[in-house]
This record gives C-alpha cells, sequence and structure tokens, in this order.
C-alpha cells in the first residue's frame, strides 16, 4: 500500500511542489500549541476523493476556528498544514485529541515523497494506531530549517470536533499524561462516591442508594467510552463493538439519570404526570440506539445529543414542580442537579456548535459536572437520611403521646369495667348455663345425623354383604346333597366291588363283573360329577372368605387410629362390598403403585363408599337397568400427594349442583333415599387428612371426583 502511494507521488511531482509551496507555513518554535486555526479543510462529501486529487484540489478553505466544529455529517474532510521547524528539536509530535472519530489517516510529505502513513480510528483496531493512546499521536521527523506537509482524511459519524495539536514528541506527550491524570482524578471521585453510597446501602437498605451506585456505574463507563479507554483497554480487537459501546451507553445514562432521579424524588407520588412523560424517553433512547445497530449513525448521534439535552431539562422541572409541592428532598437534589444540568447543556451545545465554542473547559465540562453531581447528590441522599431519622423521631414523639393519653383514658375506663364487670359476671352466669345447655343438644342433635348416615351406610352395606354371602352360600347348599348322593354310591360300589373280589369266581370273570357293574352305575361320569361338585363347593367358600375378608378390611374397628393402609387394598374391599350396587355396570380399575400411607382407614373407606354409592345411583338414573355404565376408580401417585379417581358416566351435575355437593343436608336423591349428609361427612374426612377433593363434572357427562391426599399425614393443631 505504501508503494502505491508512492507510485502515485511520483506521477504528480510538479502539481505536489506547486500547491505545497502555495499554503501558509506554520512556523513551529517548540512551544505547544493548537493547529485549528492554522489549517486549511476540503469537504469531501462523498469520502471518494483520494490522496492525490486531495493534494490537486483546490477547494480547501482555511480554518478561522482554533478546534473546527465540523458538525455530525456523513461527510469526510481533508485536512491540510504545512510545519515549518524554526526550533533545535528534531522530533515533533501532532496530537488530534479526540478518540470517537471513526476513521483517521494520515500522512507526511517530503518534497515529492509519502515518508509517514498510517490508517487508524474508532473503527479499526486499536492496534492500528502509530502510539497506542485513546488520542491520535502521530511522532514525526522535521529537521531544523526544514518543513514538511501533513494530511489527515478525516471521517466520523458523530459529533466531529478537531481539537489539533503540534509540540515537540516529549510536550505531546505529557499532554497526554495530563489528560489521563485529570481522567484518573474524575474516575477516582465516582468510584469514592459508588464505593461509599454502596456501603450505605448495604447498611441502612434503601433503595435509592441502589439506583444511585447503578446511576454512578453507567456514568463513569460512558465517559470511559466517550473518552476513548474502554475501547484502549476492554475492546482493543473489537473496533465495532467499542463503536457501538458509544452509542449504547450515551442512551444508557439518560435512562439511568432519569430513573434515579424518579426514584429519589417519589415523583409516582408527588408529580404522576410529569412520571409518565420519562417512559417517552425511554422509547426515544430504544429508538436510538436500534439505528446505531443499524448503521444509522448520524441520525442516532443526533438523537442521543438532543434526548440528552431535553431529559436533562425534564428531570429539571420535575425537581422545581416537586419542590415547589414541598418536598424537601427535592430541594437538595436541585441543587445537586443543576450543576450537572449545567454542564450537559454546554457539553451538547458545544457538540452541536451553538454558543459555547469547544475548548479546554468545554471538552472536560461533562467530566466536571458529573464529579460534582456525584459529590453533592451523595450529600442530597445523606440529608434525605437525616429526614428520616427526623420523622422517625418526630412519630415516636407522637407515638408516645398517645400512648400516655391510652394509659390515661384506660384507666378511666377501667374504673367503670370494673363495676360493669360484676354486673355482667352474674349476667353470663346465667348465659352459660342456657348456652352449654344449647351446646349439648346441639352435640347430641349433631351425634344423632351422623348415627343416622351411618346407619343408612350400614343398611346399605348390610343389604350388600347379604346378597354377597347368600349367592357363594347357596351355591355350597345346592351342592352338598348332589355330593351326598354320589358318596353313597361310592360307598355301595365299594361293597358290591369287595364282594365280587372275595368271590370264589376266576379273576377273568370278577373283572368282567366289575366292569358291567361300572358301566351299569356309569362310574366314570360319578367321579366327574364329585370332581365338579368339589369345586363348586371350593369356590363357594373361597368367595364367602374374599367377601369376609373384604368386610374386615373395610370395617377397620380400629378406624378411630392412625394406621398405616394400603389405600388399593381400601378400594378393592369397597368394591366387594358395594358389589352388588355395580350390576350391570362395568368396573374399571387402574390402580398404580401407592406407598401404604398413616390414615384412618375406616374413615376413608367410608368415603370410598358413599362416592361408589353416588356414583352407581347416578349410573342407574341415566341408563336404567340396561347396560352401558361405566365407573373407573384410577389410583396415581406424583411427588408428594396421592390421588384417587372415582370417575362415573351418569347424569352428571351443573354448576349449581356443584357448589352445593358438599353443603350438609343437601342431596339430589328422592326423598327416603338420602339423608345429604354423606359428602358432608367425605368433605370432613378428607379434610381431616390435609387433603381435598377436586369435582370435575356436566349436565349428562357424569361426574368426576378426585382425592388428593399427602404422603406424609401431619396432625394439625
Amino acid at each position: 500500500m505504501f508503494k502505491l502511494k508512492l507510485l502515485v507521488f511520483f506521477f504528480f511531482v510538479s502539481g505536489c511542489l506547486q500547491h505545497a509551496f502555495g499554503q501558509q507555513l506554520i512556523d513551529f518554535k517548540g512551544t505547544f500549541e493548537p493547529l485549528g486555526n492554522k489549517v486549511e479543510i476540503l469537504t469531501d462529501t462523498n469520502a471518494s476523493l483520494s490522496l492525490n486529487q486531495a493534494i490537486q484540489s483546490d477547494g480547501f478553505k482555511k480554518s478561522v476556528s482554533e478546534y473546527p466544529n465540523l458538525g455530525i455529517t456523513p461527510y469526510a474532510y481533508w485536512i491540510k498544514f504545512t510545519v515549518r521547524n524554526s526550533s533545535s528539536h528534531n522530533g515533533l509530535g501532532i496530537q488530534l485529541a479526540q478518540p470517537t472519530i471513526d476513521n483517521v489517516d494520515f500522512y507526511q510529505i517530503d518534497g515529492d515523497k509519502v515518508i509517514l502513513a498510517n490508517s487508524s480510528g474508532q473503527s479499526k483496531p486499536f492496534g492500528t494506531r502509530l502510539i497506542r493512546h485513546q488520542n491520535y499521536i502521530y511522532p514525526v521527523n522535521v529537521l531544523p530549517g526544514q518543513s514538511s506537509t501533513f494530511y489527515f482524511h478525516i471521517r466520523s459519524y458523530k459529533q466531529l470536533v478537531l481539537p489539533l495539536y503540534l509540540g515537540t514528541l516529549e510536550g505531546v506527550i505529557i499532554n497526554t499524561a495530563n489528560s489521563d491524570l485529570l481522567f484518573g482524578v474524575y474516575a477516582g471521585i465516582i468510584l469514592v462516591m459508588l464505593l461509599y453510597n454502596l456501603f450505605v446501602y448495604v447498611t441502612v437498605k434503601d433503595v435509592n442508594y441502589l439506583y444511585y451506585v447503578l446511576y454512578l456505574f453507567v456514568v463513569l463507563l460512558t465517559q470511559a467510552c466517550l473518552e476513548g479507554y474502554i475501547f484502549r483497554f476492554v475492546l482493543s480487537d473489537r473496533p465495532v463493538a467499542a463503536n457501538l459501546s458509544i452509542y449504547v451507553s450515551s442512551a444508557l445514562i439518560g435512562i439511568a439519570a432519569i430513573e434515579f432521579a424518579k426514584k429519589f424524588l417519589s415523583s409516582k407520588f408527588y408529580a404522576p404526570g410529569l412520571h409518565k412523560i420519562s417512559y417517552v424517553f425511554f422509547l426515544v433512547y430504544a429508538i436510538q440506539i436500534v439505528l446505531a445497530f443499524a448503521g444509522r449513525f448520524n441520525t442516532s448521534y443526533t438523537i442521543v445529543l438532543v434526548a440528552a439535552m431535553l431529559s436533562a431539562i425534564y428531570v429539571v422541572i420535575m425537581a422545581v414542580v416537586i419542590a415547589v409541592r414541598g418536598y424537601r428532598a427535592a430541594k437538595f437534589f436541585l441543587i445537586a442537579w443543576s450543576v450537572f444540568i449545567v454542564c450537559v447543556v454546554i457539553y451538547v451545545l458545544k457538540d452541536l456548535n451553538i454558543l459555547f465554542p469547544y475548548n479546554k473547559l468545554t471538552s472536560s465540562v461533562l467530566l466536571i459536572g458529573s464529579a460534582f453531581e456525584a459529590v453533592l447528590l451523595s450529600f442530597a441522599l445523606a440529608d434525605k437520611i437525616n429526614i428520616f431519622k427526623a420523622e422517625k423521631e418526630k412519630s415516636q414523639e407522637e407515638a408516645l403521646k398517645a400512648l400516655k393519653e391510652n394509659e390515661r383514658i384506660i384507666s378511666e375506663q377501667n374504673t367503670m369495667l370494673e363495676a360493669k364487670v360484676v354486673e355482667r359476671t352474674t349476667e353470663l352466669k346465667q348465659s352459660n348455663l342456657e348456652l352449654n345447655k344449647t351446646l349439648d343438644n346441639l352435640r347430641q342433635a349433631q351425634g344423632q345425623l351422623v348415627e343416622a348416615e351411618k346407619m343408612a351406610s350400614l343398611g346399605q352395606l348390610t343389604a350388600g354383604i347379604a346378597h354377597e354371602i347368600n349367592n357363594p352360600i347357596n351355591f355350597v347348599t345346592g351342592n352338598i346333597k348332589p355330593l351326598s348322593r354320589d358318596i353313597d354310591m361310592v360307598f355301595e360300589a365299594m361293597e358290591t366291588i369287595e364282594q365280587v373280589a372275595l368271590s370264589d369266581v376266576g379273576k377273568d370273570d370278577k373283572q368282567k363283573q366289575i366292569s358291567a357293574y361300572k358301566e351299569d352305575l356309569d362310574f366314570d361320569y360319578l367321579v366327574v360329577e364329585i370332581k365338579h361338585l368339589l369345586k363348586g363347593i371350593k369356590e363357594g367358600a373361597n368367595r364367602t372368605a374374599e367377601i369376609v375378608k373384604g368386610l374386615r378390611i373395610f370395617s377397620r374397628l380400629d378406624q378411630d387410629d392412625l394406621i398405616k393402609a394400603d389405600i388399593n387394598e381400601g378400594l378393592e374391599s369397597t368394591l366387594i362390598i358395594a358389589n352388588n350396587l355395580l350390576h350391570d355396570i362395568k368396573v374399571v380399575k387402574e390402580y398404580g403403585n401407592l406407598p401404604k400411607i398413616e390414615c384412618y382407614a375406616g374413615k376413608l373407606n367410608q368415603v370410598f363408599l358413599n362416592l361408589i354409592s353416588n356414583a352407581s345411583y347416578a349410573i342407574r338414573q341415566k341408563f336404567g337397568d340396561h347396560k352401558g355404565g361405566e365407573l373407573l376408580i384410577k389410583t396415581t401417585c406424583h411427588d408428594e400427594h396421592m390421588y384417587i379417581t372415582i370417575k362415573d358416566n351418569g347424569i352428571g351435575m351443573d354448576d349449581k349442583t356443584q357448589k352445593k355437593v358438599f353443603e350438609p343436608f343437601f342431596t339430589t336423591k328422592d326423598v327416603g333415599q338420602g339423608t345429604g349428609l354423606g359428602m358432608s361427612i367425605a368433605y370432613n374426612t378428607i379434610k381431616k387428612h390435609n387433603g381435598q377433593f377436586q369435582l370435575n363434572s356436566a349436565p349428562d357427562e357424569g361426574a368426576e371426583f378426585i382425592i388428593v391426599l399427602p404422603l406424609i399425614f401431619k396432625i394439625e393443631n
């Protein structure tokens, strides 16, 4: 690239020399000085002019400002100047103290040759700079008494100001060191305030301090981005990210400032209308960030400058309004914030080239203002603590006065109450006697109602057991008579065979006589019939034993004690007891693998019986004596609970019925078919187990009751 540039210059030596000698010389005498009003500027509207074209151009115009402010434009600019070294120093330094410029191309021309060239900027890796500093520093050699011409090709999508300096290399380095020192002092102040307020937040737990800490962090981050330190030390190999960080942090500082101000000033309470306006600024800042990521850098930076000034003014107006309304903290906030607002306005107007020119003071005004603001706002927060302390002391004093007044009133009332207590005691004794009598009557009535429900269930249970046991017993008794007859025939056959065996006839005749007798008796069928009758008696006995076992499990004589029980076993025993209710009803059992749980087993079995009985009734109401009814019994276990589902496809319930189903004395059955206490007792039983009912139903779509029980039962006091 360097050789290509040299070749270009060789073709245009004469034009270069004429142009170089035709411009004003900067006579360098060894002092560090700005060059802004000694350079010439050419606007490159298409950012396409080459170095050769710039050298030949006659469109350069002399700058009249010590620090040229070229505004926020998409244009590129060529800057040229010629230096004659009238000092005794060989090594000179040129400094461009504007870290955020996107593209900076530098050329030193001596005669007809490019003796130094460098291409760097915010859009290129940090390592492309001749000296690794956030400002652009170019060490150049110009012999005493000699001259050299310099060109800059500059383009920036942000505010383009040219603080251009010339001095000895040592002087330039000292100037940059002073800039670093100034920022170091600023960063130290902000960090001290940040850590101090963070410590206060941890101590007093006042969220205002946390908001302020976050705000200080964003302020420091933004200044570090604008001054080029983030690019230099953090994102040196990521120029795109470093460039975007300027736009993002500039928006974040506005958002953080508004949020802190709103929290500190309690704007939601004191100025709700102004409080809502803040969201407009948040939308503007969001748009600005989106534009930056979309590559619309000029528009984005213009928006952030205008939004910064307007949001600062907005915060001031909000603080003034709240202060006028009597909130003391707003006055201190206004004092602290005003310094920063003035600095922000000066900084923005400087960037917009309105009213305030660029100089060392205006370029550093944001650092100065934010440092002062950090210190003053800390004082404001401290005063807020004093306000809280004073309010607390006043509140305690008022509370003490109120306590003394209450004590006096209580003393007077005690005297009156003592007299009334004696009077009322006599009345209460009489009332207590009547109340105890009423309570005894209620307990007796409650006991009678519960017993009535138990007797109803017992009647249903007795009928079911009688029906279930009668079937296998009748089967046994029915088989006993033919079995007895067949056994007599076997005994008679044994006697006949014995007589034939003891007779004097030959062996062959004996076998013929026995075979003829067995055939005549149909002995083979007799054996088969005896086995069949015995099998029937065995099945009847087993069925009876199964019913008795189910009854024993269902009844649980120890039902008033907590025991470890198998819920699946309880459901199975209940189905056995209720078998007569389930005639022509298809029962689907889906038992899960359940652990035994501690419970009142007998009471749970009564709940199951009640639900199965109601399901059977609902199915009969829908299907009558026809088939089609179905009852699902399902158990599952998940996490720390077990789920018992009893679902039917009966007549179902509407919303009104579902709301009353657990109320005492509510029933949908005909008079004489139910007491209306079954579901109420079931509900209380499940509640006693720390469980709950879930009900899903709709008219003509059946009903689903889900019982949820904890796996670990805890007795509640």
